[in-house]
């Protein structure tokens, strides 16, 4: 199965790393999808939550500012200014 390799940065410190099989974030241009195997990116985010979920289905929310994402190769680097908020639900 493919998978994507995620970390989640604010600027003082990690937030998350793991391994998923989606994440959206909110760029400045749309809400953005990512799923393996997806071209490269690198694109500014906009204030609004990032979703993450991770191979046993669990869901993982993490409200930012803004920040910027990048996807290369299955590995999705989310650079946030600040997160506000990181919640967690259950599969």
């Amino acid at each position: 199965m493919a998978q994507l390799t995620v970390d989640i940065v604010a600027k003082d410190r990690a937030v998350w790393s793991g391994a998923a099989k989606v994440v959206s974030a909110p760029a400045a241009d749309g809400e953005i999808g990512v799923l393996a195997g997806h071209t490269p990116i690198l694109s500014v985010l906009n204030a609004g939550h990032v979703r993450v979920t991770d191979l046993d289905g669990v869901k993982h929310d993490f409200e930012i500012t803004g920040g910027f994402i990048s996807v290369d190769d299955n590995i999705v680097s989310v650079v946030a200014d600040k997160v506000l908020a990181d919640t967690t639900a259950s599969a």
